[in-house]
């Protein structure tokens, strides 16, 4: 199982939407077959692993990350695969939240006398696709906002100046990051302030992730670096300004009108439902104060991925999070630190946000 899941992030740049997944087969204590999913609409992880082991595949044990699928989608059902291939046993480590599976594959498998048995290394096996499992289970995608700071934990001098806090080490770092999302999502005021690219320059990692701005007012030009660069790209304002986004959308720029919230911002729960059901499995929050605190506030984000540089900024620069009315030390936001390493000179951690929002 092990192996398997070695396999199954063989897919973290490129099998999205798709979940990642990986299979071994094994006869007579060897190993027969290796598969995974690499991308949408090509073989499934059992199907690459099942072609490798050809007739050795009959009587063998299976190791599956995740449930087969039961179902007819872009690709036939991997649970007929594995009953035609005439496996005797299948481990399965993590059941799929798929309502289209959802047991239905596990189901298969025992209905034709296979031996099916769940649950190892199952924590290990969930943590390789947050995004999937979470846009399964609720609608809504998983939410990483990544944030350079100071020792005194700023983002940017009072001008707005921020390049660079963080070395290259760091920003390199970032692209790893970048290429696994579905979607970067910044705001107006960062890529005016910046005019950042937002692609991801990986090499060797081909998908580029949906470019997500969001501005309320319109404000962002036409020809800013993120809004004119190759890839998908989706302008996201208020529906009472749609009439006014013909100039983004004569330049091929998808532009998304959400109803506004009563102080005339984006809805940033409906974004999020929105990107859910355009099967955007991980978002890459790139953004400002402003935005990365509303996210916060709202619930929506899963994780905070932070850079820290070793220098301090002072007291007029900006803070990482604009969050009115947190008065008392029982309204403060807990998190989780679940990895803390060294990344060229600056110190990164990586945090779970508690009481996030994960009902659709």
């Amino acid at each position: 199982m092990a192996l398997a899941i070695r396999l199954a992030r063989r897919g973290l740049y490129s099998s999205a939407p798709n979940p990642r997944v990986g299979c071994v087969l094994v006869r007579d204590e060897k190993i027969v077959g290796e598969g995974w999913h690499e991308k949408t609409g090509g073989p499934h992880a059992e199907v690459m692993a099942l072609a490798q082991a050809g007739e050795q595949a009959r009587g063998a044990d299976v190791y599956l990350t995740l449930e087969p699928c039961s179902h007819h989608g872009r690709t036939p059902p991997c649970s007929q695969a594995l009953i035609e291939a005439g496996v005797a046993r299948v481990v399965v480590a993590q059941r799929d939240p798929n309502p289209q599976v959802d047991g239905s594959g596990i189901g298969d498998l025992k209905n034709a006398g296979i031996v099916v048995e769940t649950g190892l290394m199952a924590d290990v096996a969930e943590a390789i696709n947050p995004g999937f499992n979470k846009r399964m289970r609720s609608g809504l995608p998983f939410v990483r906002s990544k944030l350079a700071i100071s020792l005194d934990g700023r983002t940017a001098m009072a001008s707005g100046e921020s390049q660079w806090i963080t070395g290259e080490a760091a920003r390199q770092d970032v692209q790893h990051w970048r290429a696994q999302s579905c979607a970067v999502l910044s705001g107006s005021g960062t890529v005016i302030a910046d005019n950042p690219s937002l692609n991801q320059r990986l090499e060797g990692a081909e998908r580029q992730p949906l470019r997500v701005i969001v501005d309320s007012g319109l404000r962002v030009p036409v020809d800013a670096k993120c809004l004119k660069l190759d890839g998908p790209r989706l302008l996201v304002t208020t529906a009472d300004k749609i009439q006014l986004a013909g100039g983004y959308q004569d330049r091929g720029i998808d532009v998304l009108g959400l109803q506004p919230r009563p102080d005339g911002k984006v809805d940033l729960r409906q974004l999020m439902l929105e990107l859910g059901k355009r099967e955007i499995n991980e978002v890459l929050v790139e953004a400002g104060p402003l935005l990365n605190g509303a996210l916060l506030a709202a619930k929506l984000v899963d994780e905070l991925l932070v850079y820290q540089a070793s220098h301090v900024m002072g007291d007029d620069a900006r803070g990482m999070f604009a969050i009115p009315g947190l008065a008392n030390m029982n309204q403060r936001i807990q998190l989780e630190r679940k990895d803390l390493r060294m990344v060229g000179d600056d110190l990164r951690l990586l945090f779970a946000v508690s009481g996030q929002d994960d009902q659709g």
